[in-house]
Formats: C-alpha cells, sequence, structure tokens
C-alpha cells in the first residue's frame, strides 16, 4: 500500500441531505472533525472472524467464476482465474478482510452508506513483507470504495510503487530459446524454490538409480533459491532463460466497463467488473517465478511445451501444482500425455488460501491427517492420494547434532564468549515487519522469564532477507540473539537446539520427528501447524506461555507416541522410493495398457508402495 494509503488517511462520516455517507480523508482533516471518523490503519486493526473470511471468500471465487473466468486463457486452453486462483484468492481475502472490518466498526454499522474514495490514490498497492521476491498486494481504502461503486476518474489503479515496478522492458516480445540438445527423459521435473528441489531431489535420485532419465527445469527467478548442481549423472539439470518471467504488458479481456452484476459481501454489494479490473494489475505486473505476470506465463507455456515435445517424458514431477507455474505446468503436462505427480512440500493447514485447488493426477501427501484436505482440493477427475512421507524428511536421521549444536554455539558466542546454556531456534516465515516484531516480543520476554539461560537463534526463512531482523540484534539486555547463515537454515541447526519456536514452518514437522520441543507461537486465533493438537508442540499465545514451556523443559518429559508423529508425517526413511516406486508403477502400467499384445500378460505389475503408501480416494 502507498505510504499515503497506509499512514494518511481516515474515514469519516460527511452526510449528505439528510443520508448517511462515509469519504476518506488526509488523516489532518481528522483533527477537528466532530463526526463519527477513524483511522485507517486504526480500522486495519480491527479483529475480523476467521472463518467467516474464508467462507466469505469462497462465496466471492465462486462468482468471480462464474462471471469472468472465461475472460482471458493460454493457447493451451488454460483459463486466466486458474492458472492464477492463489494470488487472485489472497487479493480477494485482503479486500474482505477490509470490509469486514469496515462492518464490525460500530459507527458504519449503525449507519451504513456510500464511501467516497480519495483523489489520486491507487487502487492496488503493496503491503510490506520480508520476502525478497514475493509481492504482497492489497488493495487501498480507495480501491474499496471503487469498488462498492464510488466514480474514480482521477484514480490510477496502480500505486506509484506499482507503477514504478512495470516500467521494466518489455521490449523482448519473441519466445525464449529452448535449452540446448534436449534428449527424451522419462521424468521431468520442475522446481522454482530450495525447498522445492529439497523435495523433489532425493526422488530423482532414487528413479535414477533404478535407470530411469531425468531433467529437472530450475525455474528460480531468485538466485538464493536455484538448485545445486546434481551428483547423480542421469538427472540433467537446466536453467530456464534469464528473461522467461520479466515480461510486463496489459492482461486482454480483463478491462470491462461497469455492468449490473455484483456479488453480496455482508451489506455491500461489490461490482464483479471492477474486481476483474483490479485483478488484471497482478496479471499485468511481473513478479517473478512466484507470481508471473500474464504475458510472461503465455511465453512460459510455449516454451514448457517446446521441451516436453523434446523430452517426451512419462512424468512430470511437481512440488507445487496450485501456484501459477505449478498449475500451468500440470496442464502443459496432461496436453503432452504425461502423467502428472505432486509430492507436498510444505504444510497444509485448513486456514490455507496457498493450496486451494490440487491439479496433478497423483497427490503424494506428508500424513493420515492431510488426506481430507487432499481429496477436498484435488481437481483432477481421476485424482488419487497417497500417504507416503516426505522425501526431503528422510535424510533427517543422519543429522549431526553435536556438529549442529557447535555451530548454534558459535553463532550466539564468537571467539571465547560463553554460549548460553540452553538454545532455542526460532524458524521463520516471511511475514510482514510488524508481525515479526510481534513474535521476536513473543519470544524474547518469554525467554527472558523462563527458568534456565537461554539464548536465541533466528533461523530466516529460505525467501526471506536476513536484514528484516537488524533490529532484533540491538536488544539492550535480555538473552542473547543471533541470525543464522541463510545458507544453512533452520534445518541445518535445529537439531542442536533445545527447542523450536514457529507459528508454522514445516520445520516445526521436522524439530517433533527428531524429538525437538516445538513451541507453536501466535496470539490466539493465528494459523499454526496444530502440531500442539496431536500433542507434539505447546501452543504459546503469549510471553508467559513460552516462559512456562521453556521452564518445563528443565523437567523430563513423556515420549511421544510413534502413532501421533505418524498422523502429521510418515517417517520410515523411505518417502522418496515410495514415490519413485509410484511414478515407475504408473508408466509401466500405462505402458501395458497401450500394449495390447501383452496387455493381459501375467507376472507384468510391478510393487505398490507399501503402508501408507497405498493409494487412498
Amino acid at each position: 500500500m502507498s505510504t499515503r494509503a497506509s499512514g494518511g488517511l481516515g474515514l469519516v462520516r460527511a452526510d449528505f441531505a439528510g443520508q448517511p455517507r462515509w469519504a476518506l480523508v488526509g488523516s489532518s482533516a481528522l483533527d477537528h472533525a466532530k463526526a463519527d471518523h477513524i483511522q485507517t490503519r486504526e480500522l486495519e486493526t480491527i479483529p475480523v472472524d476467521r472463518q467467516e473470511l474464508r467462507a466469505l471468500v469462497e462465496d466471492v471465487m465462486d462468482a468471480l467464476e462464474h462471471y469472468g473466468s472465461s475472460r482471458a486463457s493460454t493457447p493451451g486452453g488454460v483459463g486466466w482465474l486458474q492458472v492464477q486462483h492463489v494470488p487472485v484468492r489472497r487479493f480477494v481475502a485482503e479486500i474482505l478482510r477490509k470490509l469486514l472490518a469496515l462492518d464490525a466498526w460500530e459507527p458504519f454499522a449503525t449507519a451504513p452508506g456510500p464511501l467516497a474514495l480519495a483523489p489520486y490514490e491507487g487502487l492496488v498497492g503493496l503491503r510490506t513483507s520480508s520476502s525478497r521476491e514475493y509481492l504482497a498486494y492489497t488493495v487501498t481504502w480507495s480501491g474499496i470504495a471503487y469498488l462498492l461503486g464510488a466514480a474514480a476518474p482521477h484514480n490510477p489503479t496502480r500505486s506509484a510503487q506499482l507503477r514504478n515496478r512495470s516500467r521494466s522492458s518489455t521490449a523482448n516480445t519473441e519466445p525464449s530459446p529452448l535449452p540446448v540438445d534436449l534428449q527424451q527423459r522419462d521424468v521431468v521435473a520442475l522446481s522454482w524454490t530450495s525447498r522445492h528441489a529439497a523435495t523433489l531431489m532425493p526422488v530423482l535420485v532414487e528413479l535414477e538409480r533404478d535407470g530411469r532419465t531425468n531433467l529437472l527445469l530450475d525455474l528460480a527467478t531468485d538466485p538464493a533459491e536455484r538448485c545445486s548442481e546434481p551428483a547423480a549423472s542421469g538427472i540433467d539439470l537446466r536453467s530456464a532463460p534469464s528473461d522467461l518471467f520479466t515480461l510486463s504488458g496489459t492482461a486482454e479481456g480483463l478491462h470491462l466497463p461497469d455492468d449490473e452484476h455484483i456479488v453480496r459481501v455482508k451489506g455491500f454489494g461489490l461490482q464483479l467488473a471492477r474486481l476483474v479490473q483490479l485483478l488484471s494489475v497482478l496479471l499485468e505486473t511481473s513478479g517473478g517465478c512466484t507470481q508471473p505476470s500474464w504475458r510472461a506465463l503465455l511465453r512460459a507455456e510455449h516454451w514448457l511445451d517446446g521441451v516436453l515435445s523434446a523430452t517426451r517424458p512419462h512424468t512430470v514431477l511437481l512440488s507445487n501444482d496450485t501456484s501459477p507455474l505449478g498449475a500451468l505446468a500440470a496442464h502443459a503436462a496432461e496436453r503432452h500425455g504425461a502423467n502428472t505427480v505432486h509430492v507436498q512440500h510444505g504444510a497444509w493447514t485448513a486456514e490455507s488460501v496457498a493450496w486451494p485447488a490440487l491439479h496433478s493426477r497423483d497427490i503424494v501427501v506428508m500424513g493420515e491427517r492431510d488426506l481430507p484436505l487432499a481429496r477436498a482440493w484435488v481437481r483432477h477427475p481421476a485424482g488419487e492420494v497417497h500417504v507416503l512421507g516426505q522425501p526431503r524428511f528422510d535424510a533427517l536421521a543422519a543429522l549431526g547434532r553435536d556438529a549442529q549444536r557447535r555451530y548454534l554455539e558459535k553463532v550466539l558466542a564468537p571467539g571465547n564468549r560463553r554460549a548460553p546454556a540452553r538454545i532455542a531456534v526460532w524458524a521463520c516465515q516471511p511475514f510482514s515487519p510488524g508481525h515479526l516484531k510481534t513474535q521476536a516480543d513473543l519470544l524474547l520476554d518469554g525467554l527472558s522469564a523462563a527458568d534456565g539461560d537461554w539464548g536465541l537463534v533466528i533461523a530466516p526463512h529460505p525467501a526471506q532477507g536476513a536484514d528484516a531482523f537488524a533490529t532484533l540484534l540491538k536488544q539492550d539486555g535480555g538473552p542473547l540473539v543471533a541470525v543464522a547463515d541463510p545458507r544453512v537454515g533452520a534445518r541445518g541447526c535445529l537439531a542442536g537446539a533445545d527447542a523450536l519456536a514457529s507459528a508454522y514452518s514445516t520445520c516445526g514437522i521436522e524439530a517433533a520427528l527428531l524429538d525437538v520441543p516445538v513451541l507453536e507461537i501466535g496470539s490466539p486465533g493465528e494459523r499454526t501447524l496444530d502440531l500442539s493438537g496431536h500433542g507434539l508442540a505447546t501452543r504459546c499465545h503469549n510471553a508467559v506461555d513460552v516462559a512456562e514451556a521453556l521452564s518445563a523443559l528443565l523437567e523430563p518429559g513423556t515420549p511421544v507416541p510413534k502413532t501421533a508423529t505418524d498422523a502429521v508425517c510418515r517417517w520410515r526413511g523411505d518417502s522418496a522410493a515410495q514415490v519413485a516406486c509410484l511414478i515407475t508403477q504408473r508408466a509401466e502400467a500405462s505402458a501395458r495398457s497401450s500394449d495390447h499384445i501383452h496387455h493381459d500378460a501375467s507376472g507384468a505389475t510391478s510393487a505398490s508402495p507399501q503402508g501408507e503408501g497405498v493409494p487412498a480416494r
């Protein structure tokens, strides 16, 4: 959001002809206002009912699907709303969160009326985020007024910050060249984050051991997220062209005139044509591989079609098929006759808006508790769900606890300084600066009050810049605090910790599997992995909870039963092999079904994945 929108506007009652009306004005105009008024930044802090918000998001997305999903499609037949579902859904949630806050403000709730916008303010902006690449789009309050019907003759659609981003070169519109010397491959895998690479590479190694040939396409646009060179000779690593995701430009078909179509949200009438108009901003601004523009997606589809035509794989392997690139790749694979296999790379929660649909044929999930969500989200008509664990967790048992402990002590107390007797690791997510500070205060206050001598090592999320924690290191007194090297991350140090704290990082699951005590932090109602509901973590709403949980660790604990960890993640050390078996089984079954001569040959079936790996519908 622009600076003006986030800190310089207020909402004031401005009745006209005896009817209630409301206007967005500069905050200085509120100093002497006698009518009901509120700063917009205060309005945004009003809590909303999360369950109601989720239900309203579903309603608006359904209305948007019926109204506008056919307005634009790729040459491969993928609709704009289908491939861009995740960023669109997040943006819709931002809109509805503000409408619910407005409806919950008592003066407006008792006298609702038209809302006049602030002239010249952009309608779509960006929220602050500690992520290096992710664009956190939001609607400004003038954008809210526009969606509710206010005239906006002098308001640009984008904030100044977004206008500056969209000025990147659009001169090169030619298709990007294919990787050279492409050969036929059994499996093509796609990665654009370090978590994808760590999840998929063990599977590719197992396939290579079985004599299968593999191509790993590295689509990352953030250098820190790129794949390292595979050690196995049968895995071919190719990078996408550097300009594949740089293209911005108009999204044809999404600039609509006003019409009579609205969707009701509480007492508000949200104009769908205007909603599509604002959503076009998301599709016209290039956000790298995580949020490619519409024109970048068209280019990427053409490039990916060329790769699949040249390699003719029997399987396309993904670790995210719901974000724009994943959805695009899943549909491209279907057109080329390849099976699609999705391996869950991060933890899911019912509150997630990042995984509203799964497009692949085979969905591999971590634990039994993921089955209901996967079944609800699967969109493939022949989709099946398999509980096979997490391939990148196979290596957890080999982590060197002593070596990781030495690293934590060295980070906290370099040289000959004395390290704290007990060390907690904070596995972060790329939250906004304000959210990070709230969690940091909760943790540091709890560490200070806990029994024992505690220090804290902050492990940034792989997509997070380490500079986001600079202010946290300038603590006067209190526990020692340090930031782990981003290349080490939480995985590289959690085994040596006395406790791990996080809101909903997958590292919480890794810690639980290694019997490292886990603290799920955050205010009441804040999203967590609910490991505490399985007896694998302690829920901490405030600093007192943190202090009590850490103090309790001084006493011997009760071992966690295997059934509890199995519900969250099946951990046998063979997840990569199980996924590889699923891939080869599907390929061999497909080959048999197309071989009319040997179709009924006895003994031709390969072994199914064992135990929890049996397919489940």
